[in-house]
């Protein structure tokens, strides 16, 4: 249903332009009574496009597909015109298509992201949070949690996820964010992921009420569950847990254009006011107006089809599950509380490595990967898959588990390093007299670099903390078998603070 915005269809005929002077004004009139009763962003979108108008406005293309000819849906993409309402001050057609999204996710508000979840990250964290404060993070946050706590200048303290096989991060425990929040009283707001980008859930619904005990705010990073609620088989969203901040990626587990994304409110707690005045901020000023739409149209999809079109999802979704869960050396991990509708596929007890699993899969059996991590690969299903795409993906399994031997060296990648906060990430990072060294020799001094694997972009080291042997080791085991390390600034060295 989404592919509608892209489908040359609706943009292949040019209307016949005549001029102000032949139009009588009750045409007119009629016109702009049919686009202001469309029920979807979309659909006014698409009345508007296909009409005679003509914009004085922004964008500078005009609708005009003769300009560059291409697929790109030119008709939809138009500014802040009347009829048309504003992200940034919803109250028409926006705030209505806002509040079908609250009512689906059982969220109190919602708000519209087209800057992806970042920026809902970014104005959670800077809106439940004055300069200098302390926060409670999971280690295994996206890296927009740490450029969150460097912006406000915030000290993290940090709570590492358990650890599953394989190296994956598993899920943050409910008693140590009571004895962290009993240790450091200061700590003026709580920041998870759930689920992983593997899908590991953490008890959200438990955290919650120990974190309000401390009449602080719960925000979680629920990016990779857009689809939790929709259907028995997966967990029930934060929403319904207890959160007083969730955002979701939509585009990452919906039929919905990348990039968008929404903001959940609830409860007392959260202070709303700022939050949105840091999305009035960090959001771009001119929104895309095909991106709300795309938003728009997941959740009429959502509300119309989706209880039909997830049960069929589930349903293959199940035998997927059951043919992988029978191969011999390919093993599919699975932990207590997971989101099935990722697929891990660990290389563990066999002779392949995860990259050549990967490279196989894409070379041979053209199916691209999700992510390659250290000892599994990751493939992503949704409610867009065909029954097809996912009985080519089982099948090539099959047949590569079958011309596996099973390996007699196990090799197991740690679980994240512990590190130390010696200096606030912002200090670091404003420091002049750094300097770049290998890696070997910057043990015991301070990183003013981040280091992370890309994807999922969980920082192994931050600026303002020591690089230790087993950061260092970490860093190594993931280099010597081909992964790129981002954000350093060369490969095999790291900056670090001078004392010179």
């Amino acid at each position: 249903m989404w592919e509608i915005l892209l489908k040359d269809e609706h943009f292949d005929t040019m209307r016949k332009k005549c001029s102000l002077k032949k139009m009588q004004f009750q045409e007119l009139e009629d016109r702009k009574y049919r686009i202001e009763n469309m029920k979807t962003l979309y659909d006014r979108l698409e009345t508007y496009g296909n009409s005679d108008f003509y914009g004085m406005h922004m964008p500078g293309h005009k609708r005009n597909r003769q300009l560059i000819p291409n697929r790109i849906p030119y008709e939809l993409d138009i500014t802040e015109i009347d009829g048309f309402d504003d992200l940034h001050h919803a109250d028409g057609i926006i705030r209505e298509a806002e509040a079908r999204a609250a009512r689906l996710y059982k969220a109190e508000t919602t708000h519209f992201l087209v800057n992806g979840s970042t920026v809902g990250i970014l104005s959670a964290i800077l809106g439940s949070t004055n300069r200098g404060d302390k926060i409670l993070v999971a280690r295994n946050c996206h890296k927009s949690v740490y450029h969150a706590i460097d912006l406000n200048e915030l000290e993290p303290m940090y709570i590492y996820p358990s650890h599953v096989e394989s190296g994956m991060s598993g899920e943050i425990s409910a008693e140590e964010v009571k004895t962290l929040l009993e240790r450091e009283p200061e700590i003026r707001a709580v920041m998870i992921v759930s689920p992983t980008y593997d899908g590991v859930v953490s008890d959200v619904e438990k955290i919650a009420e120990i974190v309000h005990q401390y009449s602080i705010p719960l925000i979680v990073d629920e990016a990779h569950g857009a689809h939790f609620g929709f259907h028995p088989y997966f967990p029930e969203n934060a929403n319904r847990k207890g959160a007083d901040v969730v955002i979701h990626s939509v585009h990452k587990t919906l039929p919905a254009l990348t990039q968008t994304a929404l903001l959940h409110l609830n409860g007392p707690i959260a202070d709303r006011k700022k939050i949105e005045r840091y999305l009035h901020i960090l959001q771009s000023s001119s929104p895309s107006y095909i991106l709300m739409a795309s938003i728009d149209v997941c959740m009429e999809f959502l509300e119309q089809s989706g209880e039909r079109e997830f049960e069929t999802y589930v349903q293959a979704l199940e035998k997927v599950r059951e043919r992988l869960g029978r191969l011999c050396h390919l093993k599919l991990i699975e932990t207590e509380q997971y989101d099935r509708s990722k697929l891990v596929i660990s290389v563990q007890n066999s002779t392949l490595s995860s990259r050549e699993l990967s490279k196989i899969l894409r070379e041979k059996y053209h199916l691209e990967m999700e992510m390659t991590a250290g000892n599994y690969i990751l493939a992503m299903t949704s409610v867009g898959d065909t029954r097809e795409g996912l009985e080519r993906f089982v099948s090539a399994l099959e047949e590569i588990d079958a011309a596996c031997k099973e390996s007699k060296e196990k090799h197991c990648f740690g679980s994240l390093p512990r590190t130390r906060l010696c200096l606030k990430s912002s200090e670091a990072v404003e420091r002049k007299n750094g300097i770049s060294i290998a890696w070997e020799d910057s043990v015991g001094l301070i990183s003013m670099e981040y280091a992370y694997l890309y994807p999922p972009g969980i920082p192994l080291i931050v600026p303002g903390e020591e690089v230790t042997w087993e950061v260092i080791s970490y860093l190594e085991q993931y280099r010597k078998r081909g992964f790129s390390i981002e954000g350093l600034t060369e490969e095999g060295r790291i900056k670090v603070c001078s004392d010179e």
